[in-house]
């Protein structure tokens, strides 16, 4: 994939795609009028086309209940990764494949509100969604939707075979008792690889972030092309790095990996194999927005509605393995039991990284790509 998020994507949700999850051709959306205020172009369309990642996924029935209460349908088109969906739109900026945009998270935020891509469109119940998550509050070009955290994983059995305990920070993964245990994704071709290296720039800074990794390429890291080889074939705590015999205990993946190795295990296990080293999150945000020359612009802005409803929200955790957004969403069991809460998640502000992506990844590359 890209320098952008999920295959998450994942944000999120790279972990369900990943794992074979795909997105459906549903249906949803509220009627033509009943969606806020602005205009009212393509009403008389009952369908509703949603631009999306390869990860979007919703479950029929959630589908079918908003169609039976709205009238419309959801035609979901799928486009690759996060960042080819968004070039897509951008080269067809102006007359779009679809009415609202969902995929584009805080690492290329900037670079969507830029090119004019949204028209703005203030979602009922946005006073519901965590204020920290709305980074365009002011103009409501792009309304969140999710959030996911790009993490250190380790495995379990390695560490407790060894008597050494797992990292817990990104100061720990320099130190000498974790030499050649990790594995990460290239920043300049994976999603999760780009929020790695922007978490430590904001723990290390934009000058102290190179000689940090100078202490992680002396200390053995291993770098790969994308997720799914990191995870599935060289990390030894997941279902596909067992049976590839893997022998890196340690993998930059997400906070939400934990629940799906039980989920997806037969018989379930009652402890997850795998752990998350919580002191080296980046905490991503995923957003929706309706695209400006949206054919049907009064559907567009019922199904952004529709994705911060109570409904939709609660149906997202065990479909695209991602965290709701608005207050009053519960999360599953199969989070709160499996899964790691990330207190204190780095970020950086969308904008920073508009500006200086490409030199980061540039700078990351010189030093540890082979």
């Amino acid at each position: 994939m890209t320098t952008t998020r999920r295959t998450r994507q994942f944000a999120a949700t790279a972990v369900a795609a990943a794992l074979g999850v795909t997105a459906l051709a549903g249906c949803g959306s509220s009627d033509d009028t009943s969606s806020g205020s602005g205009g009212t172009k393509g009403s008389g369309s009952k369908t509703v086309t949603l631009v999306s990642h390869d990860s979007f996924n919703a479950s029929k029935d959630v589908l079918k209940q908003f169609t039976e209460e709205t009238g419309y349908t959801v035609k979901v088109l799928k486009s690759g990764d996060a960042g080819v969906a968004l070039n897509q739109e951008i080269l067809t900026k102006g007359s779009p494949r679809g009415d609202v945009f969902f995929g584009v998270d805080n690492t290329l935020l900037s670079r969507a509100l830029d090119s004019g891509l949204f028209t703005p469109y203030e979602a009922k119940g946005i006073d519901r969604v965590a204020a920290d998550t709305r980074l365009d509050a002011d103009q409501h070009r792009v309304t969140p939707i999710d959030t996911g955290d790009i993490c250190v994983n380790y495995d379990k059995k390695y560490f407790a075979d060894k008597k050494l305990a797992p990292p817990r920070s990104f100061d720990d993964l320099a130190k000498p008792a974790y030499k050649d245990l990790l594995v990460t994704e290239n920043a300049g071709t994976s999603s999760p690889g780009l929020g790695f290296l922007l978490g430590t720039v904001a723990t290390y800074g934009e000058k102290g972030y190179q000689d940090y990794w100078k202490k992680l390429e002396r200390n053995g890291v291993k770098v790969v092309d994308g997720w799914e080889q990191a995870y599935n074939e060289e990390f030894s705590g997941s279902a596909g790095g067992k049976k590839a015999k893997a022998d890196r205990p340690l993998v930059v993946s997400y906070a939400s990996s934990p629940p799906v190795e039980v989920l997806y295990a037969k018989p379930q296990p009652a402890e997850a194999p795998t752990g998350v080293a919580t002191g080296t999150c980046f905490r991503q945000i995923e957003f929706a927005g309706l695209l400006k020359g949206a054919k049907n612009e009064a559907g567009g802005k019922a199904l952004l509605d529709f994705l911060i409803s109570k409904k939709f929200q609660e149906d997202m955790p065990l479909n695209m393995f991602v965290n709701p957004v608005v207050k009053d969403a519960a999360l599953p069991e199969l989070f709160t039991k499996f899964g790691a809460t990330v207190d204190s998640p780095t970020t950086v502000a969308p904008d920073q990284i508009a500006k200086n992506r490409e030199q980061w990844v540039q700078s990351w590359s010189s030093l540890v790509v082979k």
